[in-house]
This record gives C-alpha cells, structure tokens and sequence, in this order.
C-alpha cells in the first residue's frame, strides 16, 4: 500500500508520462481496477475502514486525529496466519500491535508524532535508521530554516540529497525484501507493506528525478469561476493549507503552471522508486521460490488533488482525491483481464481477503467479496453506489461532517449544517468543474439523494459514536 497515490499514476492504466515497468505487469497480467474509490479522503480514517470492513460513520473514525486498531488482521493470525506490518499503518495510537505478531512502524516523512505532554512522542524504525547514520531527517523545519524564500516556492517538491539507500520508500522496500530473505516459511504469510509515498514532501532521489525531467504532464485548467462556485469549508480549507505548512507544502491560490509541473513531475518520480523497490519484493518471492503461491493486493489509501481544482493532498470529495489503483495480482488464480470498470470500495478488499481466507464475511460489514468480479462472473451490486465521510480536524476546520455519495451519473456531497453542497453531473462533467448544487433545475434530484445520505449516515452515527476530534498537533505558520 502507498500514500495518497492517485490513479492515474501507473503506465497501464493510461498515463503515459509514468514509467512503473513492476505495477504495469501487476496490472496486465492480474485485475486491475478502474474505478476504485476510498471511504475517507484521509490517511487514518480511511485505513480504518479498510482493516475494519466498515464505514467511518460505523466505526467512529473520522480523522486523523481519531483512535482505531485493525480487526481483521487478528481474524487472520487466528487460523494460523503469522501476520507482519513493515512501514505505514497509520493505528492509532502509532504503537499499537492491530492483530499483527511483529511490527516495523515507519510513519510519516517529515512530520514528528506529538501528543500533548510531549515534544516528540515517538521515534519510528526509520528515525532510528537515519540517526544510526548521523543524518538529520529532512522535514519541513530543516527545509525552511535552511532557505526560507525556496521553501516557500517548493510547493512541498525536493530533492532527497542523502543516501538513496535511507529514502524512506526505499529504506520500507528494502526492509521488506530482506524480511522475506530471512524468513523461514513454517505459516502462511499475511505482509502488509506501506510505503510512506508519494505522500509528501514529494522528495525523489535524484536518479528517479532524471526520468522526468522532461516528463510532459498534463496540469488541468482551474478557472476563477470554478472556485467561486466551491462550498466555503472549501474555501477555508484552502486558505489553511495556505497560512499553515502542512506536509511541506506552503500552498499558493492558484500556482503558475510551471510550478505545478515541477511538482508533479517530483510526486511521479516517488513513485517510480516505490515501483522499483516492489519489483524487487517480486523478485526476492520469486528467488525464494514462493512467488507462485502469493497474492498480491496493491492499492493506496487515498489519492492527491496535486493543483486540480485549486486544492492540494486531500480532505475534499473529488474523484482525484478518492480515486486510487487497486490491482489483484495471483499466478493462476486472477486471469489477465481487461480492467474492470465496475464502482468498487476500498473496504471490498477487506470482504475480498475474507472470501480468499474461507472466513464468513461479517453481516455489518458494508463490503462485499470482488472474487466474482475478478473471474468475470457477475457484476458487484445493482446500484453501483459508493460513499465517502470526513468530520472537522485542524486542518478542514469548517465543516463538521462531509458525507460523499456517488453512483456512475451523479455526485452529491453534503455538508452538515449547512447550505452549500456540491452536486455534480457526471454523464455531462466528469472532470467535476461546475457545482450545480445551487441550481434550480436539479434542485429536487438533489434533495432527494441528500436525504438518501441523512438516512444512512446520520442512524449510523447514532448507532456508534458522537463525532468527536481529540486535540490536534499545532500547525507550522509560514512567516
């Protein structure tokens, strides 16, 4: 699994400026799916949901800042599987086991993990590593105290300038293709591998940066128009995400083209070093001679507006933020297939696995089991209709619940307690540039899809918690 990976950011799936040889044959020779959306457009609430089987507003996970240990995991190490997470989970709280026997936690790039009675909570195995080598982790402190002016123009894109060896994506990679080297297979095997990018800073090392140094990327077109007709939480998103430095990116309204496509250009060349480190998992399985029993599962937690829209990283509801690669890869067991355009969710994976493992998928679970999808059985479901929630955190601090809900023609998303919305018709506008939340003549289609959602979301939240934020990490200022 990576972070805030988008969907077109693998060759075979269309983009033809990438250059990821490893996923391309994931994705031609297994099933590769086109329309894979996430429950939550942020890290922890969407990992919940994955390892839960369940909604947040069943789980009571909205954010980031909100606790949850993995469930199915433990179902897993139950019949016998030794279960291992090396690299980014996102449990909370950070040191939690989840159901798994071992644990190699690496959280994220350059933030450090605060709590309120302390000034560094917790150092992870890759703080370790570059200590043990007298190296100062690069993070948004170091980067702006070493050329403020730079910083500010970087829109989070640098270069990684240590060794490449102790890139956090590599130093994950490698870690778990040593792990698999040593291992002496006396159980199956559940591995959970996540990878810290392309979350930003967007820090490439700079022989992955020379692939796209001319890499033409297409930067789509955000008109004044189009921002004027977005929800005020979102204007108030963007507005933090310009005052404060989230992630190393000091955000700009509406950036100049060219800047937009440094940044993209650094974001793609990440995820080229993640594809090179996860060909070389593949081929340490296939060295060790268990390559033709293994199943491989790659997705992503949530993707990266990157500019589109006028946004940046995540919390709204766009297709470019929701939309990830999701790609089942097993020799003799998933035939190559065309990709599959049926709308999925992230948690199917959950009731996917379950079904892989014989396990009973749990009546509360919203998913559903993909394997008749992958053997071109039968469609997933009627409706084809999927949903994504977020609640207020420190960095969306106007909307108190955001509640998504999206079938293959319309989009509605549904802010609580307020007027402004968002209702997008897909057939005309796929590419989600004018609001029509406010227009007369789709008023009543509108109304009546916004009370699908207050149905569904708001008896579920009654049935589990209270939305509730603990107390955030203070955000840096730009000054």
């Amino acid at each position: 699994m990576t972070d805030q990976q988008r969907f077109d950011t693998i060759a075979a799936n269309g983009a033809s400026w990438m250059q990821t040889p490893n996923l391309d044959r994931l994705v031609k020779e297994g099933g590769s799916f086109n329309n894979c959306f996430v429950n939550s457009p942020v890290c922890v609430s969407s990992r919940a949901s994955l390892f839960t089987g369940k909604y947040p507003h069943q789980t009571g996970t909205y954010s980031n800042f909100h606790p949850w240990e993995p469930t199915w995991v433990q179902w897993l190490a139950d019949i016998g599987y030794h279960c291992v997470n090396i690299g980014k989970m996102h449990i909370n709280p950070y040191q939690a086991m989840g159901g798994f026997h071992q644990r190699f936690v690496v959280e994220n790039k350059d933030r450090p993990l605060f709590l309120d009675e302390h000034s560094r909570a917790f150092y992870d195995e890759w703080d370790k590593a570059l200590k043990s080598h007298h190296i100062i982790k690069p993070s948004r402190y170091t980067r702006f105290a070493s050329n403020p002016e730079e910083y500010k123009k970087a829109l989070g894109a640098f270069i990684w300038d240590a060794d490449e060896e102790l890139h956090s994506d590599f130093f994950i990679g490698n870690n778990a293709s040593w792990w698999l080297k040593d291992r002496i297979a006396d159980s199956p095997l559940f591995l959970q591998i996540g990878f810290p990018g392309p979350h930003p800073p967007y820090d490439p090392s700079p022989r992955f940066m020379e692939l796209y140094k001319n890499a033409e990327i297409t930067i789509p077109l955000v008109t004044e128009d189009e921002i004027k007709k977005q929800p005020k939480a979102q204007k108030i998103l963007r507005d933090n995400m310009m005052e404060f430095n989230f992630d190393s990116v000091n955000w700009r309204y509406l950036p100049a083209d060219n800047d937009l496509l440094k940044m993209r250009r650094h974001y793609a060349a990440n995820i080229s070093m993640i594809d090179e480190k996860i060909g070389d998992i593949v081929k340490t399985l296939e060295e060790k001679g268990e390559l033709d029993n293994t199943i491989i599962i790659f997705t992503s937690d949530h993707a990266d507006a990157l500019g589109d829209h006028g946004h940046i990283q995540k919390w709204t509801m766009y297709d470019s933020v929701l939309r990830v690669p999701l790609i089942f890869w097993a020799p003799g067991m998933f035939q190559p297939t065309k990709a599959l355009e049926d709308p999925v969710e992230f948690f199917d994976i959950a009731a996917t696995i379950m079904d892989i493992c014989d396990l009973e998928i749990p009546e509360d679970w919203d998913g559903v089991s993909l394997l008749p999808l992958l053997s071109g059985k039968t469609s997933k479901v009627e409706d084809n209709v999927v949903y994504a929630e977020l609640a207020r955190d420190h960095i969306q601090t106007e909307a108190e619940l955001i509640v998504m809900r999206r079938d293959p023609e319309k989009k509605v998303v549904w802010y609580l307690n307020s007027d402004d919305g968002e209702f997008y018709d897909l057939k005309n506008d796929p590419d989600e540039i004018n609001n029509l939340w406010f227009d007369p003549a789709h008023k009543k289609e509108r109304d009546i899809i916004v009370d699908k959602i207050k149905n569904r979301t708001l008896s579920g939240m009654l049935a589990s918690r209270q939305i509730a934020t603990p107390k955030p990490q203070t955000a840096m200022p730009i000054n």
